[in-house]
């Protein structure tokens, strides 16, 4: 029997993952426990940074919008898969489901411009390090930081407009656990070329784009590092960059499966996966890695955490920081005898 077509529906049922009855009360579990992992290290972060002064720096301005941006990505999704698992309530409303859908791919496109940002600001610190403050200031960061909000909740609009726009067969059951742009194009009974088509323009504009000035900023910033005549200075110079790289490599990576193919290759059980990389195990890592092993932030958190000398530090410029503190800084002060100020410039250099 032919389905029959509505261009006018009022909701659609979201499977989630209610296929596997089994594993109901595991996955509300898991689940539950994800969400509010991402809630409390994200929080955390944004509460050090925020009430730290010395923490007002360009970088870290970028990583309190990566944890609203995890914050917002998962309130998003999460409590209404909680919702479904726990009610067998599978339903969501025509509204509900475009809105759920426009907020998850402008956040996505946020994070990818944000992510660029950072990448030019890793580049700044190690390729030009005594001009850091200079090339980029507060000020600069946050223009960066609201035209990513700005940029990434206006691209997603032609999608909402369009989608909303299509016609849907009488069973309009997302086999997915949110309203994502490939599932719905899949229950579509009329033609979807021009929402394919604003998807790979889009995606090129955005996310190509985007990867190609990150993918920039790193080619300058390995040429620089290998410059360094020490393997202990290009490692301490690559690893203020690493926390930023491998969230990099983990976005594109999931971003890539999920979207840069044609919708016929489109297969429910494997999307599910790769969204549930991206929505929850992202999120829930972004602290730890970028944040959360940074000494700046433990000396916040632990203040008893013995001090570090800032060549370490994973989150700020290297060079700046020892290129101002080398007048007599009262950090370098214990590490060298006690001598009176008119001798310490001439005193030894102490020994390692």
């Amino acid at each position: 029997m032919k389905s029959e077509v509505k261009c006018n529906v009022s909701e659609f049922i979201i499977q989630g993952f209610t296929d596997i009855p089994q594993l109901q009360a595991p996955m509300i579990g898991f689940f539950l426990c994800i969400y509010l992992l991402i809630m409390c290290g994200n929080l955390t972060i944004v509460v050090v940074i925020w009430s730290t002064s010395r923490l007002h720096t360009p970088m870290y301005i970028f990583l309190v919008n990566l944890s609203f941006i995890d914050i917002a990505s998962t309130s998003n999704i999460l409590p209404n898969l909680l919702v479904i698992l726990c009610t067998k309530e599978k339903t969501i409303s025509f509204v509900g489901c475009i809105t759920q859908m426009y907020v998850f791919v402008s956040l996505s496109c946020v994070e990818f411009i944000l992510l660029s940002a950072m990448a030019y600001d890793r580049y700044v610190a190690i390729c030009h390090p005594l001009h850091y403050f200079s090339l980029m200031p507060l000020r600069l960061s946050a223009v960066l930081s609201f035209g990513s909000w700005f940029v990434g909740f206006l691209d997603p609009v032609g999608h909402a407009v369009f989608i909303s726009n299509l016609c849907f067969c009488s069973d309009y059951y997302l086999d997915h656990f949110f309203c994502d742009i490939t599932p719905l194009l899949k229950i579509s009974c009329t033609d979807t070329s021009h929402v394919n088509m604003l998807n790979y323009v889009e995606g090129t504009l955005i996310g190509i784009t985007a990867f190609m000035l990150t993918l920039i900023s790193y080619i300058l910033i390995i040429s620089v590092i290998l410059k360094i005549k020490s393997i202990e200075g290009q490692r301490k110079a690559f690893s203020t960059c690493t926390a930023h790289l491998t969230c990099v490599c983990l976005f594109y990576g999931t971003i890539l499966c999920l979207y840069m193919r044609p919708t016929s290759s489109f297969s429910p059980k494997q999307d599910k996966y790769f969204s549930l990389l991206y929505l929850a195990l992202l999120p829930m890592f972004n602290p730890v890695i970028y944040s959360l092993k940074n000494e700046d932030v433990k000396q916040v958190l632990l203040p008893t955490a013995p001090l570090v000398t800032p060549q370490l530090l994973t989150a700020a410029p290297v060079t700046p920081q020892l290129h101002t503190a080398a007048p007599a800084s009262p950090v370098a002060t214990p590490e060298t005898p006690p001598a009176s100020p008119e001798a310490a410039p001439e005193s030894p250099p102490a020994s390692h």
